[in-house]
């Protein structure tokens, strides 16, 4: 063979490898690496500070704790959906574009308004538009569900927090006040006030239950997800967890009760009150369990072809 023959031959090989599937895909899938790397290094220099706020908000916030599990599942939802996520077809779409600026616009009005939950929310909406700008509509959907969790590492606004404790804090007063009698203690009750004959007992923001409900519903999805298939049971099994919820608050303030009548004030509402939070989310995770086994006795029904 003619050396012009040896270098036309190594060039068509080089030119076969460089036009074969899985070298085109490893290219693909560095120019996607270092596309993201770029993303995030610049969404990180934009939303440092509501970052850095966020995970102080979980850590000196006791009611808002579990988002520290989101980001850690949320990542494992993409690694676990990685080969759907390698097989989904790729179609850039300029919409994603729309989204992207409706993103940057909530945040500038959440840090110039000093809302921080418009601010954080701000972040999730930038992260649906990049999918659907760089990866399309398909990807976005193998995605939607990833984007939804992170939404659960974001506390509530302070106007519906309000909203919902209260009614949490009047709920939680009125069944103690039905169970105390029951139990021999009889009770006076005046708001959030529950009077006992020893003396009175008051159901604090920080009784309501608002702290095991977050906690439980994050747990519940997060249940849901690896022990069901379906979406619709899913939620059933997130839903459950709201009046677990109410129902082991109403408890725990029935055993403080009890023994602030029956042992000692000031160790009922100090190391009791305490212990007994645990308790009662640990028997509320027994009762999630509970109702997941009871929706296994009524299996879901395939329609036939």
């Amino acid at each position: 063979m003619t050396p012009q023959s040896i270098f036309t031959e190594h060039m068509a090989q080089d030119l076969q490898t460089a036009a074969s599937p899985k070298h085109a895909w490893k290219a693909q899938s560095a120019s996607w690496a270092w596309g993201c790397a770029l993303i995030c290094l610049l969404i990180a220099a934009v939303y440092y500070r509501v970052l850095a706020k966020l995970v102080v908000d979980w850590y000196e916030i006791p009611d808002f704790s579990q988002g520290f599990l989101v980001p850690i599942f949320a990542a494992y939802l993409v690694w676990n959906k990685r080969k759907t996520l390698e097989e989904t077809k790729i179609v850039p779409s300029w919409r994603g574009v729309g989204v992207i600026v409706l993103g940057l616009m909530v945040l500038v009005l959440g840090v110039y308004g000093a809302e921080l939950f418009l601010s954080r929310i701000s972040l999730v909406i930038l992260l649906a538009g990049l999918v659907l700008c760089f990866g399309g509509w398909q990807l976005l959907r193998e995605l939607r569900f990833v984007l939804l969790v992170l939404l659960l590492a974001i506390p509530i606004p302070a106007i519906l927090f309000n909203q919902i404790t209260l009614p949490l804090q009047s709920l939680a007063s009125k069944l103690a006040s039905v169970l105390l009698p029951i139990a021999g203690v009889p009770v006076l009750r005046e708001g959030n006030v529950i009077e006992l004959p020893v003396m009175k007992l008051e159901v604090a923001e920080a009784c309501s239950g608002i702290r095991s409900l977050m906690s439980l519903f994050t747990l519940s999805v997060f249940y849901g997800y690896f022990l069901e298939k379906t979406v619709l049971r899913r939620t059933i099994l997130a839903l459950a967890s709201i009046p677990i919820t109410i129902a082991a608050n109403a408890v725990r303030i029935l055993g403080t009760g009890l023994c602030v009548q029956y042992w000692d004030p000031d160790k009922a509402l100090g190391f009791f009150h305490e212990f007994s939070g645990w308790v009662m989310f640990l028997v509320s995770l027994s009762c999630l369990f509970f109702v997941h086994r009871i929706m296994l006795l009524f299996p879901e029904r395939r329609s036939q072809a």
